[in-house]
């Protein structure tokens, strides 16, 4: 699989009335669930999920998130060498990060508040085969 992750561009629009987020490109089709994520105040960060089979999509829905991710080399035992690349999402410019499968992902809030929205692509009843957890440390992650 040669599938790397990706930036859906969307928008806000904000007129007398207040404001509208919007992502018209995100395509819902293979979406089986959703969850809000908002992290502890005392440990922003959450890392390391990997997913062998599932896709996760993620949109800000208040404050930002800065979002890592790994191309997974081996599951039982990946290289500590892996490069690791990120993408900020701020809720104030309603984007949407794709990660397809066979990346572990990490998610850091940068501002008190932050919620995140997950979309899935596999079913509940398949999780527990494709999550993969690693330590925090496995892969480096600016904690400041």
């Amino acid at each position: 699989m040669n599938a790397k992750p990706f930036l859906i561009e969307g928008a806000v629009f904000t007129d007398d009335r207040g404001s509208v987020s919007f992502v018209n490109d995100f395509n819902f089709a293979n979406i089986e669930r959703f969850y809000i994520i908002k992290n502890a105040e005392k440990n922003p960060v959450r890392a390391w999920q990997g997913h062998k089979l599932d896709s996760k999509n993620f949109y800000c829905i208040s404050g930002s998130f800065e979002i890592y991710y790994v191309k997974i080399d081996n599951w039982e035992n990946p290289s500590h060498d892996l490069k690791v690349e990120s993408v900020i999402l701020r809720a104030s410019q309603a984007n949407i990060l794709h990660i397809p499968s066979g990346y572990a992902n990490g998610i850091k809030a940068l501002e008190k508040e932050s919620q995140l929205m997950s979309f899935s692509t596999l079913p509940l009843n398949l999780y527990k085969e494709d999550d993969v957890r690693y330590d925090c440390s496995t892969w480096k992650i600016d904690t400041e």
